[in-house]
């Protein structure tokens, strides 16, 4: 029987936390992007679209840089966080999550708009028509039928947050028990004389969680148009 050891414990249960929190933290505006990018219409919508996929064509360290800059106990969103709450964001497992959140924010606005992209307008008006308002037509017409795009938004963001490293290491490090997730613990076996098989026994992990995450995703999907199409 495959059984961890307690460094690839660590570093599966923190990249879980950091992936499942930078998923949970944007998911709320990844909604609001794809719906303003998919529905609307509004001087600077192609700089608001390539700004929110700028992430992507980025260097990933140039990403985690910026974030460091603006975030950093001294920058001056970071100050203020400290000075005013407490809180310190830089070097932390929280820092690595912002840092996948942004990385793979692209590819969860990206899944949900093409999803909303989709949805058939005259639905939407007939549940206009009958009383509903706005945000009640949102949440129990629209929703319901971008569930399967949601979820491959979802599960992609969440692959994507998983294999991050070069954001993660620039802004927060490498610090064991902290921000230690499974690729910047692989690149630390990497460096250590003798380390090759521990690398390996860990890259063979990062693979499996992978692509239980992609694999979990085709089937949520499939079940939810399904759903949708009364079978």
């Amino acid at each position: 029987m495959f059984a961890m050891t307690p460094l690839e414990q660590e570093a599966v249960t923190l990249s879980l936390l950091v992936s499942g929190w930078a998923v949970a933290g944007s998911l709320p505006f990844g909604i609001l992007c794809a719906w303003v990018l998919a529905r609307t219409d509004f001087p600077g919508k192609t700089i608001f679209d390539g700004l929110i996929h700028l992430p992507l064509v980025l260097p990933p360290v140039v990403v985690g840089y910026v974030l460091l800059v603006m975030l950093g106990r001294k920058g001056p969103v970071g100050a203020v966080l400290h000075d005013w709450f407490g809180l310190t964001i830089a070097f932390t497992w929280k820092g690595a999550a912002i840092a996948s959140a942004v990385i793979s924010f692209p590819l969860m606005v990206r899944a949900i708009r093409l999803s909303l992209e989709g949805v058939d307008r005259r639905l939407e008006q007939a549940a206009r028509t009958l009383g509903c308002g706005p945000v009640r037509t949102f949440f129990t017409v629209t929703l319901p039928l971008v569930t399967p795009g949601l979820l491959s938004g979802i599960i992609l963001g969440f692959a994507r947050s998983l294999s991050e490293f070069g954001a993660t290491i620039t802004f927060v490090s490498n610090i064991p028990g902290e921000t230690r997730t499974l690729p910047i613990a692989l690149y630390a076996l990497t460096q250590v004389p003798g380390g090759d098989d521990a690398a390996l026994r860990l890259c063979l992990i990062s693979v499996a969680v992978a692509f239980a995450a992609l694999l979990a995703s085709e089937i949520l999907s499939r079940r939810a148009q399904a759903r949708l199409m009364g079978n």
